[in-house]
């Protein structure tokens, strides 16, 4: 399909940029994104007002970004995480969430329609990330932004769901009736899994802060235990079908195990690839970091008679649709704390690394 490149260096509106002419799609060339051009701390985000937006693959969609999160995955690597795989790749855009409109779509896109509200989440090793005015995303990795929810309520939902998703339906298929630990459960990822498991029909136990409890009961957890000031295994007194460790330090690993049915499945968010990888380069990090999760996965067969998975959030055009759905239906939420403007990117991080923000800080982009 040919494309025609309209030059342009501000957010225009959709209906100039996505004009559909014959067999010709239109949109912008340029436009302002957050760059991580090096590694380090919240200074070293730059806001450039003209920064090249690609060609559209025949499955990818241009979107207007009206909102984007801010995951922990942003922050940990603009300070160097996954630095093996991405520091030959620098600069790239940071940002895995995103909500707005789409601008312009490639020609195999059957699904989503120019000006359409959208909603959804880059896979974790995307380069060119969702801090710009103009993201690219697949049509997979997209769905139509539930109607009731904000920009802002809707670009803090994907990438967190996605991944407890992942854990809980993909990886455990957990069943109505059954019972599920979210080690952690005041963050993101677990708030979202335990809001999955209890539209599931599933029972939830999970640990937290003592400042998230009442949140996490009315979300539909049953037991909510503060790790701060309790003994979880002297609290907590039944097995589990699944365990959810979005902490994944050895200790929870190690109690998180020890409170599993036999058959039932462990997944922690803190696999150990990127982490060795950066260790010891690619070449040697990797398959280290397999044969870690190998010798792990028999140890704990033979002992406990579990399962064992290192969880990542990958694109699941199903699940994010039923996540939509969730949504819409009340069912699924995750509170934004504060927002920021694009423009004050470096002061979201910084708060954000110095904890003076515990909940979801959102990115506006007008």
């Amino acid at each position: 399909m040919a494309v025609l490149k309209l030059q342009s260096l501000k957010p225009r509106p959709i209906s100039e940029l996505s004009m559909k002419v014959g067999s010709i799609r239109c949109y912008v060339s340029s436009c302002r994104a957050v760059l991580l051009p090096r590694f380090g701390g919240p200074e070293v985000l730059q806001l450039r007002p003209d920064v090249p937006v690609p060609d559209l693959k025949p499955n990818e969609v241009l979107v207007r970004a009206r909102a984007v999160s801010i995951n922990p995955l942003d922050t940990r690597m603009r300070s160097g995480y996954g630095r093996s795989i991405f520091e030959p790749l620098l600069p790239l855009i940071l940002g895995r969430d995103v909500s707005g409109e789409v601008a312009a779509v490639g020609a195999s896109v059957k699904s989503l329609t120019v000006g359409q509200e959208v909603f959804g989440a880059l896979h974790p090793t995307a380069l060119r990330g969702t801090y710009t005015d103009y993201a690219i995303l697949t049509e997979d990795e997209l769905s139509p932004k539930p109607a009731s929810l904000t920009h802002v309520e809707a670009s803090a939902i994907p990438f967190a769901a996605l991944t407890a998703w992942r854990a809980l339906k993909s990886t455990a298929r957990i069943t109505e009736g059954q019972r599920l630990l979210v080690v952690g459960g005041g963050g993101a990822v677990g708030f979202s899994a335990i809001q999955i498991a209890v539209a599931a029909g599933c029972h939830v136990t999970t640990t937290c802060g003592n400042q998230s409890i009442n949140r996490l009961i009315a979300a539909g957890a049953e037991q909510a235990v503060d790790y701060t000031s309790e003994d979880i295994e002297s609290v907590i007194k039944e097995k589990f079908d699944a365990v959810l460790d979005t902490i994944g330090v050895p200790e929870t690993e190690r109690i998180g195990i020890n409170l599993l049915n036999r058959g039932g499945h462990y997944m922690t968010l803190q696999g150990e690839a990127a982490a060795l990888s950066d260790r010891y380069g690619l070449p040697i990090g990797l398959p280290a970091a397999t044969a870690v999760l190998f010798k792990k996965r028999i140890r704990y067969k033979f002992s406990h008679g579990i399962e064992y998975s290192w969880i990542y959030m990958r694109a699941d055009s199903e699940g994010l649709h039923e996540i939509r759905r969730l949504s819409e239906a009340g069912k699924l939420s995750i509170p934004v704390e504060k927002t920021f403007s694009i423009t004050q990117v470096r002061e979201a991080h910084e708060a954000k690394d110095k904890k003076q923000i515990l909940g979801k800080v959102v990115l506006e982009l007008d």
